[in-house]
């Protein structure tokens, strides 16, 4: 198959918390295989992603929003349906950890992991899946779930506990969007090299413990997750994606 099968020309993504790491990668990827991007974070510093994509003669808008804020969530997809006319990929990927033993994990901790990993998840794909059924067009949603959404981890329990969330919600969603023609899915990614991790890669005892039961031997890259991003979008036409069996 020529890789022009992958082609995204035309089509219009939004990537949430894509000033920098992973979704800055999916980001500059998308454009790459011709897609116009709207970047978005949570403060008005778009960092290089965004800055990138013009010289790959795709258009860009960043956005910047808190989607903790329902309010928020839907400004930001109405500010992208206004800039670009509509939407084609959503990638939720805001994100961040925050860590404590769970018996005194506090409940600020436990309240912004909720919000910032599922209920704004949930509400951008909510839009966004209502904006692809009315305008009858295939669409893909892509979810950043992670390797702690099936193992509990350490230390991050609200983490933890919302990435599973998203792995479900992805089912959720992929079961009756997906006979409609709206690919859901979730990549769920190990221990990459990004700013949420820097307190694990600087600590000499647990570095050396995770790196023992990676096989590569080394942390991952954010550059690493775009071919599973980009395939994911095209399961529809290879595939034949079905629904998922669970009720």
């Amino acid at each position: 198959m020529s890789l022009e099968a992958f082609h995204l020309h035309g089509k219009t993504a939004l990537v949430t918390g894509s000033r920098r790491g992973i979704g800055a990668a999916i980001a500059v990827a998308l454009a790459q295989a011709g897609a116009d991007v709207a970047c978005h974070g949570l403060n008005n510093d778009s960092g290089p992603a965004c800055g990138e994509i013009p010289a790959m003669g795709r258009r860009t808008s960043y956005f910047p929003a808190d989607v903790t804020d329902p309010a928020a969530c839907k400004s930001l997809f109405e500010q992208t349906i206004a800039e670009f006319g509509h939407l084609d990929i959503l990638v939720n990927n805001t994100g961040s950890i925050r860590r404590a033993p769970a018996a005194e994990y506090p409940a600020e901790y436990w309240d912004e992991m909720i919000a910032a990993h599922l209920s704004a998840v949930f509400r951008i794909s909510q839009l966004a899946g209502k904006h692809m059924l009315d305008r009858g067009r295939a669409g893909n949603i892509v979810n950043i779930a992670s390797l702690l959404s099936f193992q509990g981890g350490l230390r991050v329990p609200g983490y933890s506990a919302t990435k599973g969330g998203v792995a479900n919600l992805t089912k959720a969603l992929a079961n009756p969007w997906a006979s409609k023609g709206i690919n859901v899915n979730a990549i769920a990614p190990g221990y990459i090299k990004t700013d949420n991790t820097t307190a694990l890669r600087n600590d000499p005892v647990r570095s050396k413990q995770i790196l023992d039961r990676i096989p590569a031997a080394r942390w991952g890259k954010p550059s690493d997750l775009t071919g599973a991003a980009i395939f994911s979008m095209f399961q529809r036409e290879r595939l034949r994606a079905r629904p998922c069996a669970g009720r």
